[in-house]
């Protein structure tokens, strides 16, 4: 058994190659061999989101506060709120982030597929968030 204190690992900013706004990232944990799921608490200030980006195993999102955003390619922006919990299949291209007046946090769950959790893509445009 492991325990990992909460606070015990920093947080770290979103890095502007992978984001737009400002962005926190807090590690959750980082399952060791041969397991595969990483995790992390991620909070997006108004207006902030992710670049698009795909998952090679799928992702999962659980909107814990706040008010969010989603959208996978070719389908509309999906609204989202806590309690929700999004699913996003592997190689589906998406982003999420929060609503233009309201930050939003999400717990993010994905699996490594050859040490590779996520492939990051070009950012998405302000129209494209505007929708």
């Amino acid at each position: 058994m492991e325990i990992i204190s909460s606070g015990s690992q920093p947080s770290r900013p979103g890095p502007a190659d992978y984001f737009t706004g400002k962005v926190r990232v807090d590690p959750l944990f980082d399952a060791p061999e041969p397991a595969r799921a990483v995790g992390a608490h991620v909070t997006f200030e108004p207006g902030a989101r992710t670049a698009w980006h795909t998952h090679p195993l799928g992702q999962t999102l659980i909107v814990t506060s706040g008010s969010g955003r989603a959208q996978r390619w070719g389908g509309p922006i999906e609204e989202i709120h806590p309690g929700d919990v999004v699913w996003f299949a592997p190689g589906e291209k998406h982003w999420h982030g929060a609503a233009p007046a309201t930050a939003m946090t999400h717990i993010a769950i994905q699996e490594k597929l050859d040490g590779k959790t996520v492939e990051w893509l070009e950012h998405v445009t302000d129209d494209q968030y505007r929708g």
